[in-house]
Parts: C-alpha cells; sequence; structure tokens
C-alpha cells in the first residue's frame, strides 16, 4: 500500500493524500511521484515531464515558497527591531530614543511572532494532537516564552525585552526549515527522473499507417514505431528492425544494448540509430518501470531498524530538552534571582536541542540510497535486510542461471535403445515443450536446429528438482536427471566414458520405464562470476555453490571459480535447510537464486537476493533483485550497503554529538567565560540538520562499484 509523508516530518505516515497532523503541509508519497500513481489509477502512466503539474507538486512548491517568503519578511522586519532594541543600543554604541519607541518595538515584535513564528505555533499544535511531541512543540516554546516576557517588560515588568533574540530567531529558524525541505523535496522527488524518460507521444502502426497518439492511449499488444533516439514507451518485443539500446538509466549498464528481432526491450530506455518495430506487452502499471517506482516505493517507506532507533532517540532528546529547560530555568533564576537571564538559558537550551537533524538523519540517506540502487540495477525491497548485508558472512549462489548463464547447450546424444538419436529428440522434446527450465530449451533449441517436427504430448507433468514426463504416442515418456533413479529406488545407469561429468548435466530418456538413450547439456560459466568470488574473498566473506547437479559437476564449477565449497544434489525444497545449517553455525547468509524454485531459500536467508533479467522482477520473496543477473552485483549490493550504513552511522552520531556538546553550552555550563545566546543556538540547530543534509546528499557523488 502507498504511504504519504510530510517533507518536514518524515515520522508522520499515512494511506492517504492529505494535510500533515504538525505543521499543516500537504503530504507527498514516498519516493514515487504521485502524477505517476494518479494516472496508473486510471490504467495509464504518466506521461513524462512536460505533464503538468499534479496539486501535491504545486503545494510542495508553495510551502517552500511560503517559507522563503516569511523568512525575507521577517527579515525585513527585523531590522527595525535591531536598531530599537536597547540591547543593541547599547552593544553598538547609540542611544535612540524617542516617544512610544518600546510600543513601536512590542507592534513589530508581535508582528513577527505571530507572522513569522505562525509554521511554529501550527506545528506544535499538530504535534501535540498527533502525541509526537517535538521540534515544533521545543520552538514555538520557546519563542512564545521570550514574546510573553518581553511583552510583559514593555508594560511594566523590570528587565531586558528578547524581542532582538525573538526576531533573530524566528529568522534563523524560517531559513532553515527552507534549507532544509528544498534537501527533503529533493530526495522525496528523486524518482520523478525516471518518470520522465517515458515519451508524451507514441507513434503506433493502425489499419495499417503510422499514427501519432498520446502515451496514455497506447494499449498491449499493439505495434509501436521507435524512431533512432526516441525514447521506448513501453515494455515489449522487437518485431522488426536491429539498433542498439541505451538502458543505463534503468539497468547501470553503460554499453548500449543489441537490439533485434524477439528481444526485449524496456520502458524509458533510448533506442540509437536504428528503427524499431515493438509488440507493447507491459504498458502503464504493468511496465518494469512502474514496478520499479513500486519497489522503491515500498522500501523507502518501510522504517529499517536504524530508523527506528534515530526516532527513539529524536523522541527522548524533546523530552530532555523540555526537561533541561526548566531545570535550567529553575537554577538560574535560584541562583542569580534574574528572571531574564533564566528564561534566556531556558529558551537557549530548547532552541539548540531541536532533534530535527535526528528526525532527518535516516530518511534522507534511505531515501537517495534507495533511489541510487534502482538507477543501477539494484532493486531493494527491504530496507533491513539491505542493511544486513554489511554483516554478511556467507553468500550461497544457486549455479544456474546466476554463476552460469543459464542457456544449457546438447553437447552429446547416447543411444541406448532401438530409436535413432532423432527420434530420441523428438520424444524428449515432446514432453519438454511444456516446461521453462533450462534443460527444456536447450533440447527445444536442438529439434529447431535439427528441422524436426514436434509432436505432440499429454498428461504432462513436472517432477521438482527430478525432471518431466507425459504421454506420447501413447507411451510413457519420461525425460530426467540421477534423482529420478534415487526417489524411485531403481539402478543408476552407468553413463558412458565419453560424457564429461565434470562439466556435463545428464538427462536420461526412459519410455514405457526404459532407459533408451541419454542426452547432455552444457552450461557456461557466467562473465563475471570469477570476479565476484574473488572480490567476495577479499571482502573476507566465504561463497559455496548450491546445485541440483551431480557432485562432479559442482566440484567442477566451484573449484575453477575459486569458491569455499559446494553443495551438490540438493532438490529445491531441501534448499531450505541447507540455508538453516549455516545459519545455526552462527553465519549470516545471502542466498542468490533465480526467485522462482529458489522462493523458501530466499525467504530463509538473511539476506535473499533474486537475479533476474531486465523485466522480471516479480520476485515476490526476495530482499533484493539484481535486474541485470550479474554476479558482480552482489559486490556491489554489500559494499553499497556497507556505505549507506557508514552514512546512516555518522548522521546519527553528529545529530546525537551536536546535542551532547551544545546542551550543556546552551544551560550556561561555562557562563561567565562563555555564553551561547538564543540565536546563536538556532543557528547551530539549523546548521546541524544542513550537515545533516548535505552528508546523506554525498552517496550521490559515490558510485556503486
Amino acid at each position: 500500500m502507498k504511504k504519504y509523508t510530510c517533507p518536514m516530518h518524515p515520522q508522520v505516515l499515512k494511506d492517504e493524500p492529505g494535510k500533515c497532523p504538525i505543521c499543516g503541509m500537504a503530504l507527498i508519497p514516498i519516493g514515487k511521484p504521485d502524477h505517476q500513481t494518479e494516472n496508473n489509477r486510471h490504467g495509464s502512466h504518466a506521461h513524462g515531464s512536460q505533464q503538468a503539474a499534479h496539486p501535491h507538486d504545486k503545494h510542495e512548491g508553495h510551502h517552500t515558497n511560503d517559507f522563503l517568503k516569511k523568512f525575507w519578511i521577517s527579515l525585513l522586519i527585523t531590522i527595525p527591531i535591531l536598531v530599537l532594541s536597547p540591547m543593541i543600543q547599547h552593544w553598538a554604541g547609540f542611544d535612540l530614543k524617542f516617544t512610544g519607541d518600546k510600543y513601536l518595538l512590542f507592534a513589530l515584535g508581535t508582528f513577527i511572532y505571530l507572522y513569522g513564528g505562525m509554521p511554529f505555533l501550527k506545528g506544535m499544535v499538530g504535534e501535540i494532537r498527533a502525541k509526537a511531541i517535538g521540534m515544533m512543540t521545543l520552538v514555538a516554546i520557546a519563542i512564545s516564552v521570550a514574546y510573553s516576557y518581553s511583552t510583559a517588560v514593555v508594560f511594566g515588568l523590570k528587565g531586558m525585552d528578547f524581542f532582538w533574540e525573538l526576531a533573530t530567531l524566528i529568522v534563523i529558524m524560517l531559513l532553515g526549515h527552507w534549507l532544509e525541505m528544498r534537501s527533503q523535496m529533493a530526495a522525496s522527488k528523486a524518482l520523478q527522473s525516471l518518470v520522465a524518460l517515458l515519451p508524451n507521444e507514441v507513434t503506433v502502426e493502425r489499419a495499417g499507417e503510422a499514427v501519432k497518439i498520446k502515451l496514455d492511449q497506447l494499449n498491449n499488444n499493439e505495434t509501436v514505431i521507435i524512431k533512432p533516439g526516441e525514447k521506448i514507451p513501453a515494455d515489449g518485443s522487437v518485431i522488426e528492425g536491429v539498433s542498439y539500446v541505451n538502458e543505463s538509466m534503468l539497468t547501470g549498464e553503460s554499453i548500449p544494448v543489441r537490439k533485434e528481432s524477439a528481444s526485449s526491450v524496456i520502458a524509458g530506455s533510448i533506442n540509437g540509430d536504428g528503427a524499431l518495430k515493438i509488440k507493447a506487452t507491459g504498458v502503464g502499471k504493468d511496465s518494469y518501470l512502474n514496478k520499479v517506482i513500486n519497489l522503491v516505493q515500498d522500501a523507502q517507506s518501510a522504517k529499517s531498524n536504524t530508523q527506528n532507533l534515530a526516532d527513539k532517540v529524536a523522541k527522548w532528546l524533546t523530552f530532555i530538552a523540555i526537561a533541561v529547560g526548566v531545570c535550567t530555568f529553575i537554577y538560574w533564576y535560584s541562583a542569580e534571582g534574574n528572571l531574564s537571564f533564566a528564561l534566556e538559558r531556558m529558551v537557549t537550551v530548547m532552541v539548540t536541542a531541536c532533534p530535527h537533524a535526528l528526525g532527518v538523519a535516516i530518511p534522507l540517506v534511505v531515501a537517495i540510497s534507495t533511489t541510487l540502487s534502482a538507477t543501477n540495477g539494484l532493486l531493494i525491497r527491504n530496507r533491513t535486510a539491505f542493511e544486513t548485508t554489511r554483516n554478511l558472512t556467507t553468500v550461497i549462489f544457486d549455479k544456474t542461471g546466476t554463476l552460469t548463464e543459464g542457456a544449457h547447450a546438447v553437447q552429446r546424444i547416447v543411444v541406448l535403445g532401438d530409436y535413432s538419436e532423432d527420434e530420441l529428440i523428438q520424444y524428449a522434446a515432446a514432453i519438454q515443450q511444456n516446461s521453462e527450465h533450462h534443460i527444456a530449451k536447450g533440447i527445444m533449441t536442438l529439434l529447431k536446429e535439427r528441422g524436426l517436427a514436434l509432436w505432440k504430448s499429454e498428461n504432462f507433468q513436472y517432477m521438482q528438482g527430478i525432471g518431466v514426463k507425459g504421454t506420447v504416442d501413447k507411451k510413457e515418456v519420461v525425460a530426467a536427471g540421477p534423482n529420478y533413479f534415487s526417489e524411485n529406488k531403481l539402478e543408476l545407469p552407468e553413463i558412458p566414458p565419453e560424457i564429461d561429468q565434470r562439466a556435463e548435466t545428464v538427462n536420461y530418456v526412459l519410455i514405457a520405464g526404459k532407459v533408451v538413450g541419454i542426452i547432455s547439456l552444457a552450461d557456461s560459466i557466467r562473465e563475471g562470476s570469477r570476479e565476484a568470488i574473488v572480490k567476495l574473498k577479499e571482502m573476507g566473506i566465504k561463497s559455496f555453490l548450491l546445485t541440483g547437479d551431480n557432485e562432479k559437476i559442482a566440484a567442477s564449477v566451484s573449484g575453477n571459480l575459486g569458491m569455499s565449497g559446494y553443495l551438490a544434489n540438493v532438490l529445491p525444497h531441501n534448499k531450505l535447510e541447507k540455508i538453516k545449517e549455516y545459519q545455526d553455525r552462527g553465519e549470516i547468509v545471502a542466498m542468490t537464486g533465480d526467485g522462482v524454485n529458489d522462493a523458501p531459500a530466499l525467504a530463509q536467508a538473511n539476506v535473499g537476493i533474486a537475479v533476474g533479467s531486465g523485466t522480471d522482477v516479480a520476485a515476490e520473496t526476495a530482499d533484493v533483485i539484481l535486474v541485470n543477473s550479474d554476479p558482480r552485483d552482489v559486490v556491489k549490493l554489500i559494499a553499497f550497503g556497507k556505505k549507506t550504513y557508514r552514512k546512516m552511522v555518522q548522521n546519527l552520531l553528529w545529530a546525537v554529538g551536536y546535542n551532547v556538546v551544545a546542551i550543556p553550552l546552551a544551560a550556561g555550563l561555562l557562563y561567565p567565560h562563555f555564553m551561547l545566546s538564543p540565536a546563536l543556538g538556532a543557528v547551530l540547530m539549523s546548521a546541524s540538520t544542513i550537515v545533516v543534509a548535505f552528508n546523506a546528499s554525498l552517496l550521490k557523488m559515490s558510485k556503486i562499484r
């Protein structure tokens, strides 16, 4: 379910749009541009950067501009307040007195309190109603105490008014809020750059003619014409033409990818110098781009352990600030008997201790890192699991399609019965045609290469981790691996010496219960697998191969890649148990697989990593999806997880450390040698928030390697 939050108060999470109960700002969708969602609700999708802004976007800009406007007007009013303040006159060495000067000062102070301070006063009411007392409450109490005391001085109370400190405090807080809102909204809108990848118009072929239509009028199964340099409007399959397509903004792969007949294309990628015709298969909400945005939105809305810790610290800091502020007032009033000085110390403590830096410390890092990951082919579905990557001790890889290409080619056909090679292939292909397994694809490819007829089959049955069977020409045909014989307690036939069991997968063909032939297939090591294993070893992380293949193949692949070990002859439903065995030994385990038959193991692992080709993002049990199916992306994921966590810790240490130092100074610990004024306290508080936002944004400057 989509969540909405306030740019200024990320602790506010709602299931539907509305206003923030704390500050009254319009809530914005987390991670996902709202006009994208609105269009999807009606079955279409966003039209790119030229589309009219959604009302929420206008609200965001309005509130940002409102803070800036309040800042400038309050700054102008602050100038005469400073000139009229007795304290400033004393410091500057001039004396400006005239009839009614203190009432003019009161009027200007009242204006700036009500006009410039209104966001904080409203925010305090909202926080109290939402039972989420925080920064707004602290600032509102501070400026209200300063204003009330100063007003009392104007009308007869002995002491020095606070109007100049009230004005400078409000001005600095407004500026700090405006700067922070810009940082927050930049992060929350980061994915709009992805939506802008879609074109406004698209050329389709209707009734034999090329017709230009709006993007939201495009339907699945329509033929789309894409000229050189144009953006691809929907997921689809090439039916005519050859070109190189730039998918870097979606997958992080910088080299353009060759596309020809039957190749898949992704919405948002950019066509090269050739013309293409595609059949649209993923329009609007069905597109890969939209799935990416949904995944990022979910990841950004989910709070991790670090975020929960930051929320708790911010909550307690608020209560500590109020308590320390009250105690500071009591102490100084008792010790000095000076009401003005005691109030000034209390106000300074409350302003200085605002937990805003803590409030944005983690959400900004989350928003930036999740979006940056998505645009580099790493789709994070589970924030907590992503944080766990920094502690991984073991990575277990499924073999086929993960460390190997998964495109098995037939190597040898051994006839053991009364059938010819071609008949053996036809019987095997007849039952394999209903399977999506890599062995089935290899046999079907050979059938086409030899130009053989595909026979019909009935009663198809898939035996997980074993093979397939069915009826062909009223004969029961089985195509299976060695596990079929152990499961049925049958004697395993001898494998001919010409088959290299260290590299070839053996598939037996049985007709009417009798073994009539053997088809062996081989898979090639995926580019990047060896480099990934080497990098993991350098990180001190063990790697193991997990496969349903026999010991010899597992040992060959594992040894070739330099892995820590292997687990062979493991059926899909037993993979989960193998993961648990490692976890029981105290290992923190990541499982990397295809996300389909590895689902139980992916769910059991501390971090489940699904590898899938470009548009396959349906691995519901995985915590992270590697779009490019590149084993090296596992290393990138772990490295970026560590880097992201470091940013979170740095922000937390800065936000907490700042308060540890600033609160005692604000309370007057070094008085009379040093005294922190309310205005300087506000500057430090705003500066700490900006430092945290800047530190989070540094993630953008570091490439995911």
